[in-house]
């Protein structure tokens, strides 16, 4: 058994492979590598033999219709050997529980006792946000039951309660798929609950906003995905309905991403997609598509690993 997981964790990418350096000691915390209702190119195992070949530090999974701590800790369980962290987290969509406080509860505590164990990261809905189920064009009464963000007083509860909880735990809020002046409201009401760690998706923003959320000490975050053919066909994320988004060149990605400080930038893949190649092989990519653009190695290199080891409080 141990020599088949050993022949598993050396098939990785050539070490003479352009942009192969670069993933040595990487953390991509946006891997989508569990059981879903479209086809996924590898399972949790896979993801993580594949990041232990390439010299990775840690992957993070995220699914929308399930907790993933759970399975982050079986994976450190089964393959800790291979020296690469697993970690999970809550997207509160209705699968998942939706916008629950126990929801949360639980994520922070699933797994099997060990350090690290529980979620890393809590966020708010990515398909059932009010912003997306528009740019979605589903129906009035979808609409009306997503989440949204009132452009003034208090937050919708249950968001107070599950704010506290995050920052009580010291994980990773990530802010979902809101408008940008959502996202600037929730950043705001995060910090004076005492959240520290923030992550909030950014492809689609202005400049402006990305700069302003650095500014409020949040972290930003450019996935692969939004540069990538995947975003040319609709696809079944949350439900049956086939959905595209924008896509957004690398050269505007870079620019997003220069308006922000380089330790406040997080890269990642969002890959797993079937239309996608693997984890590992998408983040190469991706790395040598923003280097093109202009993007340091340095850079690149604080940006995936350095800056998310320190927020999703990787071991070192």
């Amino acid at each position: 058994m141990i020599s088949s997981e050993k022949s598993c964790a050396t098939e990785g990418l050539p070490a003479h492979l352009p942009g192969a350096d670069l993933l040595v000691g990487a953390v991509d915390g946006h891997v989508h590598a569990c059981p879903h209702i479209n086809h996924r190119s590898l399972d949790v195992f896979e993801a993580t033999r594949m990041a232990a070949a390439a010299g990775m530090r840690a992957i993070g999974l995220m699914d929308n219709f399930a907790n993933t701590s759970g399975l982050a800790a079986l994976a450190n369980r089964q393959l800790a050997h291979l020296g690469v962290e697993v970690f999970g987290g809550l997207i509160m969509e209705p699968p998942a529980g939706g916008i629950s406080a126990e929801a949360v509860r639980i994520a922070l505590k699933l797994g099997y006792g060990a350090p690290g164990d529980g979620a890393r990261f809590v966020s708010l809905p990515t398909h059932h946000t009010r912003h997306i189920a528009l740019l979605e064009n589903r129906s009035e009464e979808h609409v009306a039951r997503c989440l949204a963000i009132p452009e003034s007083g208090p937050l919708p509860d249950p968001l107070p309660e599950i704010l506290d909880l995050v920052a009580e735990a010291d994980v990773v809020l990530n802010t979902g798929h809101l408008s940008a002046a959502e996202a600037l409201r929730v950043v705001d009401a995060a910090r004076a609950r005492g959240v520290t760690r923030i992550l909030v998706p950014a492809s689609h923003y202005d400049a402006a906003t990305v700069t302003a959320l650095a500014g409020m000490g949040a972290h930003v975050e450019f996935s692969f995905f939004f540069a990538s053919h995947a975003t040319q066909t609709g696809l079944t994320h949350v439900d049956a309905a086939r959905n595209t988004v924008p896509p957004v060149s690398a050269p505007e990605m870079v620019a997003l991403i220069r308006s922000a400080p380089a330790d406040q930038v997080v890269l990642s893949g969002d890959c797993g997609v079937f239309l996608l190649p693997p984890p590992v092989e998408g983040l190469r990519e991706f790395l040598l598509l923003l280097e093109s653009c202009g993007l340091t190695r340095d850079a690149l290199r604080r940006m995936t690993g350095k800056t998310p080891a320190a927020l999703f409080k990787v071991a070192s």
